[in-house]
């Protein structure tokens, strides 16, 4: 029982304290995206500026917060983590490790929050 505890404790801190940081990258992405001034935002995989912007947007401020009620939460842990892994290896792919770190963790948290689910203090468990 005082396992099984622990294990969901850790498990929603794995989803909630990320996904929380991980805002704090998005909000002022979502900003930009409303301003109504034009974006100027990086285009890795060639859909153009402002679908690009949008998608990471989705990623990193409407999927954090599914994640951190835990709504949904393996789902929405996977466009953050493809986010992730585009910032890592595509954005920042030849830049060396110290700055595509920060994308890398958070690249393994979501996968991880994936894989394991949310545990029983979600919405998904209720």
């Amino acid at each position: 029982m005082q396992n099984d505890l622990r294990k969901h404790i850790g498990l929603a801190l794995l989803r909630i304290a990320p996904s929380a940081l991980m805002l704090s990258h998005g909000i002022p992405k979502f900003q930009s995206l409303i301003s109504g001034e034009e974006i100027q935002f990086a285009d890795p995989i060639g859909i153009g500026m402002a679908p690009s912007l949008f998608l990471t947007v989705i990623a990193e401020v409407v999927c954090p917060l599914l994640m951190i009620v835990g709504f949904k939460t393996r789902w929405a842990a996977i466009p953050a983590a493809i986010t992730m892994a585009v910032a890592a290896f595509i954005v920042h792919g030849a830049d060396p490790l110290q700055k595509k770190e920060l994308a890398l963790i958070y690249l393994i948290v979501f996968v991880a929050v994936s894989l394991l689910g949310p545990g029983k203090f979600s919405i998904d468990r209720k």
